[in-house]
């Protein structure tokens, strides 16, 4: 029994390695569209396209991300805004986000 509970274990953990590296391709993606965007002003388009090519859904889908429509144009989104994943990931973008937020609502 408890043979079967660490086989169960080391493969959902070996699932989640897995997730883990196909998330990594995605960035890795969003980040070229950046440069791209920045450099020749097609990144958008160069994400989108990925993500709707063959390849792209089958990575999207090894991530753990659904490859419909909504992410596609959330793909697009974020290219767009221009900010690097690792900018984006980090704590200090996330709480500079939420302060800009707050200020808005502030505001309003």
């Amino acid at each position: 029994m408890t043979n079967f509970v660490d086989g169960t274990a080391f493969n959902n953990e070996q699932g989640n390695r897995a997730r883990k590296l196909f998330a990594a391709v995605v960035l890795a993606a969003l980040d070229d569209a950046i440069a791209d965007d920045k450099k020749y002003g097609n990144g958008p388009d160069q994400i989108a396209r990925w993500a709707r090519s063959r390849d792209g859904r089958e990575v999207l889908t090894c991530a753990g991300i659904d490859p419909n429509e909504r992410v596609v144009n959330g793909l697009m989104d974020f290219v767009a805004k221009g900010v690097r994943t690792s900018v984006a990931l980090s704590r200090e973008e996330s709480e500079r986000r939420n302060a800009a937020e707050a200020l808005a609502r502030a505001a309003a």
